[in-house]
């Protein structure tokens, strides 16, 4: 059961705390799970698990690409790998390891990539991950999952650890809002309706989502009825949901923290051309590379915040 708390506001917990707790509690119960870092324990959040399972805990340094391979090597050797470091290193740096390593080899490896999007912020557009579900998107049996709050991450981390197979884990590393009550239980693979409506539907990920339910409000006042639904595993899209929000509302607008060019925008309407053909408008970085600044300035350099999703909305609706 999924319950959207009464007020939604900012979480006093990181993202990075409520993977690490989600992962240490897998691990009490799993001794096979083991963490490999590179040199990022302290930025990923992952140093209590060091602290706690020393023995199965290994730095490698700053080697991504060994590392990645290392994690497909340990699959082999009957482990559950999870390899932890920035977004932009666990993709585009690692993709030969994680594709033959890991994916090709068929392997149960979980690579987790922090400071997506624009929340890598002052790290600059150097390290600011905008292409990372796309090339991961297109590679075989890779699953992508993106929390968009702690409860939801301590959701998903079970089932990561508990699926064999290739995962791609996508997430900020600090301030996140709290959206979900505890207890709130989610399904890798399907999507969530969060707030009903009729007359458009908001499929949003990660930290979209929080801008999503803004948007809607907003658009409520103007006499405009928007569903919202998270849409946190990117692959396997769940098809199903896309394709009855498209035959309810009639229009969709996709919210997305990394670029609309093989992302979730991709993915939506991938499926909506073979089965259910309707207008849609995407919000998401537009072929642009990042820069330095604060998360703040970025959402709305990039133009993802709710105004932006509110102008869609009704851009949208107006081709429908």
């Amino acid at each position: 059961m999924v319950k959207v708390r009464s007020e939604i506001k900012v979480s006093p917990e990181e993202m990075r705390a409520a993977y690490c707790n989600a992962l240490i509690a897998e691990a009490e119960k799993n001794e096979n799970i083991v963490s490999i870092d590179c040199d990022l324990a302290n930025s990923c959040g992952t140093k209590s698990f060091i602290q706690k399972f020393p023995g199965r805990a290994f730095n490698i340094g700053i080697q991504e690409q060994n590392a990645c391979a290392m994690a497909g090597g340990l699959s082999r050797a009957g482990l559950v790998p999870f390899f932890h470091t920035f977004a932009v290193f666990a993709t585009r740096r690692v993709y030969d390891q994680a594709f033959l390593s890991c994916a090709y080899a068929g392997q149960n490896v979980k690579i987790c990539g922090c400071d997506s999007g624009v929340s890598a912020a002052f790290n600059g557009g150097t390290h600011m991950a905008f292409e990372d579900v796309g090339i991961m998107r297109v590679m075989p049996q890779m699953t992508i999952v993106e929390a968009s709050d702690p409860t939801m991450m301590r959701s998903i981390i079970p089932q990561v650890a508990n699926t064999y197979g290739c995962f791609y884990v996508r997430m900020p590393r600090k301030t996140v809002y709290d959206i979900y009550e505890e207890g709130s239980e989610f399904t890798i693979g399907k999507g969530e309706i969060i707030r009903e409506g009729t007359d458009v539907t908001l499929i949003a990920v990660g930290m979209e989502v929080v801008e999503a339910l803004k948007a809607a409000d907003m658009l409520a006042e103007e006499g405009i009825s928007a569903r919202v639904v998270d849409m946190f595993t990117i692959k396997p899209l769940d098809e199903e949901l896309v394709n009855r929000c498209a035959a309810e509302t009639g229009a969709i607008v996709t919210c997305e923290n990394q670029s609309v060019i093989g992302g979730l925008g991709s993915a939506v309407t991938e499926v909506l051309c073979k089965n259910k053909p309707c207008p849609v408008e995407m919000i998401g970085v537009q072929d642009l590379f990042g820069e330095v600044g604060p998360m703040d300035y970025l959402q709305d350099r990039f133009e993802l915040t709710a105004p932006y999703i509110v102008e869609k909305a009704k851009k949208v609706i107006s081709r429908k």
